[in-house]
């Protein structure tokens, strides 16, 4: 399956319209980040700190018109999911940062002797009476509502255009020191003590996030405090950090020395200077402030998001035509279904030119076209979609590439999909994960499938670094795997690549550390050597039947570096104890170890299964890989005996060995009678006692 080829890429197509349809695509005009290199505009996820994450280059920021999707329409869903979906737990709390949820309330700060009001979101409304300025985005419409009554509204628009110029991550960088601008001439009122206040505007506000607006309180913020001291305005205390007795405020504030307020306190307490809500403890100060000013028509509860919508558009050659087309008098419509693919049309010079505009808007034949709708004179879109589109559904497709009648037939669908287990890279978790699940949510909205989630498992490998740095050209510390394949063979190498460390952290690469695996491959060719005759049972083996279950277990829990430990402690367990290299043994090491090293166990499955076989009359039937798993005895898998760890207040104080089972009251019973546990529990109570099974006892004391 090629995404690039019209019958791929047709469907695409498809998909888009059907989204379009729902009203879950559409265009507008807004600040974008655009990277200067590729020349062509960015999603905000394909922005890695102020850099594009394809080529590297600074982005700038650029306002212009493009398609996006609403994924913001599926914010609480994409994050509700995430409690129950089987994801690595690193990637769950990636996607939580990024969705960003906030709960808290939307308050109305009155413009005074004036008919408009600044609605401000904040997530701590227990601090209002402590709000002395309100800070807008440059992009606020107030600059341009109350333009006449601003006296100083030539600095103001000055600064608004500087602003433009920078990114949206140099305006939010905690590094740089925060700038803004007095809009002189107007004034808010605070609703819970009417009192007026400045209205600044700065750079570091977003016109996306919340509302536009914050609300500013210096004692309670450590950047409205930074922000404060810069511009010598006014700082209120309203909560004094819990004493040891919680219901009563500290004597001392923590931000208060020498008269003079050295930091913003950002934790809970209790409220003071507030009113009506002094005494209250925050958490509930936050219930009734709100209650209170919502019953004044001056507050509502909201909730915001920090995701925005997918922006899609890109002004380059390569990518999926968006399949829309614009007529003066009808506006945007769908190209026809039955129109489908529209393809990419031959273009000599396809490089972007820089300009806003795809390389396809220089083809006049391919722009110039019918409206669907009215059949008059039309243009088509020249933008192409992000190629992120093509791969967030894939793998709906991927079963279906015999049909060219629809994107995904039903029937194969509901057999193969959602995806079991999915393994992939912790770098996408923002982009193709999130726009998968994106796309199937709004898929199963529409009936075309009937799951919501397109992964039911999915598990970031780690990442491979090699002393200690991630392998890259730059650093010149790349490790070209053809000279370990060639030297010490496939199965030595994939070996090792898993024994590096647990999949999910990755490992660092050290070229020494292979040939230890080599040894040990080595040690079960040495074996076949060495198999007693005749054909003991294997069942009474207890090291063979706790191999086979933890192997079973790491397997099925991606554990590879631990199953290849306990293959290395079967093998040398075999090594050193003849008896216990049966040929049925045998057999189960192999394969155990077949997942791993595949060639090697293949043939020397061969070699003691059919050793007259000639090449030519193998079959698929005579393979190891074809072979049932081993199964082990449940009675033979317990340890007859372990070591307890005694601790006591979490410190290790003795050691015993005792039977597997052993229960916590027979556990407790020993552990009191030890001398060297008396000694550090005289004449103290036992408040409490920890018990792990098969690993330690804590007393606490």
């Amino acid at each position: 399956m090629d995404t690039t080829q019209p019958n791929y890429y047709k469907w695409t197509q498809w998909l888009f319209i059907q989204l379009f349809k729902a009203g879950l695509a559409y265009r507008k005009k807004a600040p974008v980040d655009w990277c200067p290199s590729c020349k062509t505009v960015l999603a905000d996820e394909q922005v890695i700190g102020d850099r594009c994450e394809r080529c590297d280059a600074q982005v700038i920021q650029q306002e212009t018109e493009q398609w996006f999707l609403r994924i913001t329409d599926y914010a609480e869903r994409l994050l509700k999911n995430l409690d129950w979906i089987d994801w690595s737990e690193k990637t769950k709390i990636t996607q939580k940062n990024w969705i960003g949820k906030s709960e808290g309330a939307e308050i109305k700060f009155k413009i005074q002797n004036a008919k408009f009001e600044i609605p401000v979101f904040t997530t701590r409304p227990d601090t209002l009476f402590g709000c002395t300025y309100l800070v807008v985005a440059p992009e606020h419409p107030i600059v341009d509502n109350l333009k006449s009554k601003i006296t100083n509204y030539k600095f103001v628009k000055d600064y608004i255009e500087k602003s433009k110029k920078k990114t949206e991550r140099e305006r939010i960088s905690e590094i740089k020191e925060k700038t803004g601008v007095e809009i002189k001439g107007i004034k808010v009122v605070n609703p819970v003590n009417n009192r007026e206040i400045p209205i600044f505007i700065a750079d570091y506000v977003l016109i996306h996030y919340g509302t536009g607006a914050i609300m500013a309180v210096p004692c309670h913020d450590q950047r409205d405090f930074d922000f404060a001291g810069r511009y010598n305005l006014a700082m209120i205390e309203v909560i004094k950090p819990y004493s040891e007795k919680k219901e009563l405020p500290k004597e001392t504030s923590l931000v208060v020395s020498d008269g003079r307020f050295k930091q913003a306190y950002e934790g809970k307490g209790i409220l003071i200077d507030s009113g009506r809500f002094n005494g209250l403890d925050s958490k509930v100060a936050k219930e009734r402030i709100t209650e209170w000013l919502e019953k004044k028509e001056q507050a509502k509860k909201a909730v915001y998001y920090k995701i925005r919508d997918w922006l899609i558009s890109r002004q380059r050659y390569w990518g999926v035509p968006i399949p829309m087309i614009f007529c003066q008098k009808c506006g945007w419509q769908p190209v026809p279904e039955k129109d489908l693919p529209v393809l990419l049309p031959f273009v000599k010079n396809f490089r972007p030119k820089g300009t806003g505009k795809s390389p396809l808007a220089t083809v006049d034949e391919f722009v110039n076209t019918t409206c669907p709708k009215c059949k008059g004179h039309a243009k088509r879109e020249t933008d192409v979609s992000d190629t992120f589109l093509d791969s967030a559904w894939y793998f709906l497709r991927y079963p279906s590439t015999d049909f060219d009648n629809e994107p995904f037939n039903k029937k194969l669908t509901k057999k193969w999909l959602p995806v079991n287990m999915y393994i992939g890279g912790q770098e996408h978790a923002v982009l193709h994960l999130m726009y998968s699940r994106f796309i199937t949510m709004a898929l199963n909205d529409l009936g075309f499938v009937d799951f919501d989630e397109p992964f039911k498992k999915f598990r970031a490998h780690g990442l491979l670094t090699k002393n200690g740095a991630k392998m890259s050209k730059s650093k010149g510390n790349v490790v070209n795997p053809d000279e370990y394949y060639r030297r010490y063979g496939a199965d030595t190498l994939r070996l090792y690549l898993m024994f590096l460390g647990p999949f999910e952290q990755g490992g660092d690469w050290q070229g020494k550390g292979i040939v230890g695996v080599k040894r040990f491959l080595d040690k079960i060719l040495g074996l076949k050597e060495k198999i007693i005759k005749g054909n003991k049972s294997w069942a009474k083996n207890i090291l063979v039947n706790q191999t086979i279950k933890k192997i079973t277990d790491d397997l099925e829990n991606l554990r590879y570096n631990t199953a290849i430990s306990a293959l290395m402690i079967l093998a040398n367990n075999f090594a050193n104890n003849k008896e216990q290299l049966t040929l049925n043994n045998f057999k189960i090491l192999l394969r155990l170890l077949a997942p791993f090293a595949p060639h090697l166990t293949e043939e020397l499955w061969l070699e003691i299964n059919y050793p007259d076989m000639k090449i030519s009359d193998w079959n698929i039937k005579n393979s190891i890989h074809n072979k049932s798993w081993p199964k082990y005895d449940k009675k033979l898998i317990k340890k007859e005996k372990i070591t307890l760890v005694i601790q006591v207040n979490g410190k290790v104080r003795d050691k015993i060995e005792v039977e597997a089972d052993i229960s916590q009251k027979q556990a407790k019973k020993l552990t009191l009678k030890r001398e060297k546990v008396k000694r550090w529990i005289e004449g103290k109570e036992i408040k409490k006692i920890v018990f792990v099974p098969g690993k330690l006892i804590n007393i606490v004391i």
